[in-house]
């Protein structure tokens, strides 16, 4: 098991980013395609519509809630587990892995059991009071989805993990399989059997069990890290060291949560004071919009963060074993990529905004929604290639063990900007406020990655990390 994962600190960093990053770009995607797909049909229902968009925007963040814990297991499990191996501590990457399969089965029950019960109040506070009619869909959607919840968590913290044993293609399959399901029986039930809300939410979880399914059977059979019986008994210190390497992961999930209340909520009330939003009928679309806007924006994060994520076990490895020369150059790999991504989904908002709105029922919707829309994913994503370095740049951070710096990043973009301007601009811009928080949130956290970015350049130029790096490199060549 030491010689295992050698291969990270000797292959061509180019080939690995590719080989890591391509099935985690697709297991993300994949991943967010569950609730994509869901609007996308809802929205194409003609008995649903932007009543069920809006319902679907409300439980969305609720799904994400799981989502950071999730991933804040998942993610730190990898980053400590491919630090281990680096280091060749293989029994502490064990015991990581075993302790954070009972933390997720414990947290996911957990969840479940607070969403049943406090149902209506979670909701009330997403603003799916909006109307009488969003808030029945959104119960109905909100409570068949609870009840996959523990299947999604674990599926979604297997993941990672999965990737950290050196096998991501598996990672990817297990995710695509459980998607495939969702989108065969999505229409399905939502056409043909008219089950609305309802049949989306059970095609979602019967996707997820599938994924958690595959993830248990993996767990049973991992090809480096073996957990033994003893490594499910939780340790105080390796819980800890995983949650803290994972925290980042938690934040930027679960902060987004937060802006997505602050965002729905001031949507709810400038809403209802502007002259055609403020209209009954006419009372879901601002909110209907923005979630759409946002799904729009989770397909490009998810490609960013995938490239970062499945970077970590790259990063981890060459940190723990000293070839600082080689993090570099992914580091400054990533950097491009991740502007490029971003530069491509800019053209797409600002030049094809009414295509993009027509892929979520617009045709059935009044001339209002199509106006709001186009204004929207203008303005709102127009700052798209600073979000996705900034991005980029807090797993970056992480994989590298960097979790204050990390998070400190992280919830400066997510909480002080993210939350504070989507409730500040709003008083003095209205609905149009809600739109300029995510580009004015976006400038100025490039301001303080810039400076971290610069910072983590200069350490990394070490003469004795490249030395050693390139003496392990030549002697793997012969």
């Amino acid at each position: 098991m030491e010689h295992s994962n050698q291969f990270l600190g000797t292959e061509h960093i180019g080939k690995l980013m590719r080989q890591y990053a391509i099935p985690c770009i697709i297991s993300l995607l994949v991943g967010a395609l569950y609730n994509i797909v869901d609007q996308i049909f809802i929205a194409n229902a003609s008995y649903l519509g932007s009543y069920g968009n809006a319902a679907n925007t409300v439980v969305f963040p609720l799904t994400v809630v799981a989502l950071a814990i999730a991933v804040m297991i998942g993610d730190g499990c990898c980053a400590f587990v491919s630090i281990s191996l680096g280091k060749k501590e293989s029994h502490l990457a064990k015991q990581s892995v075993g302790n954070s399969v009972v933390m997720i089965v414990v947290g996911s029950i957990i969840l479940t059991a607070i969403y049943l019960v406090f149902a209506d109040k979670i909701i009330a506070m997403f603003g799916g009071t909006v109307n009488a009619e969003t808030f029945y869909h959104s119960k109905e959607y909100f409570f068949y989805i609870s009840l996959g919840i523990p299947f999604y968590m674990f599926g979604q913290a297997m993941n990672p993990i999965i990737r950290a044993d050196g096998n991501p293609k598996f990672a990817m399959i297990s995710t695509l399989a459980g998607a495939v399901i969702n989108i065969i029986f999505d229409p399905i039930f939502i056409f043909v059997f008219q089950w609305g809300m309802m049949g989306a939410a059970v095609a979602t979880v019967m996707g997820q069990i599938v994924t958690a399914v595959l993830a248990v059977w993996y767990l049973l059979n991992m090809k480096i890290i073996k957990p033994d019986k003893g490594d499910y008994r939780l340790r105080g210190s390796i819980c800890r060291k995983t949650l803290v390497l994972g925290i980042t992961s938690f934040l930027s999930q679960i902060s987004l949560v937060a802006a997505m209340a602050a965002i729905n909520n001031m949507l709810r009330k400038y809403g209802a004071m502007d002259a055609i939003f403020g209209q009954e009928q006419y009372a879901q679309i601002p909110m209907a919009v923005v979630g759409i806007v946002m799904k729009f924006f989770q397909i490009v994060i998810s490609i960013v963060v995938g490239m970062a994520a499945g970077c970590i076990p790259i990063v981890g490895f060459n940190m723990g074993a000293g070839y600082k020369h080689r993090v570099r150059e992914l580091f400054t790999k990533l950097l491009i990529s991740e502007a490029t991504v971003g530069a491509i989904a800019l053209i797409l908002v600002e030049f094809f905004p009414q295509q993009l709105i027509h892929i979520f029922g617009a045709a059935n919707e009044s001339i209002y929604y199509t106006e709001f829309a186009i204004k929207a994913f203008r303005t709102y994503l127009c700052m798209m290639i600073l979000a996705c370095v900034n991005k980029a740049c807090f797993i970056f951070l992480q994989a590298m063990g960097k979790a204050v710096a990390s998070t400190v990043l992280s919830m400066i973009r997510e909480v002080v900007f993210g939350v504070g301007f989507a409730l500040l601009l709003p008083v003095f811009f209205g609905l149009d406020g809600v739109l300029y928080s995510m580009p004015v949130s976006d400038i100025l956290t490039f301001v303080v990655a810039a400076f971290l970015i610069c910072g983590t350049y200069r350490e990394l130029k070490v003469k004795g990390g490249q030395t050693a790096g390139r003496i392990s490199e030549a002697a793997a060549e012969g």
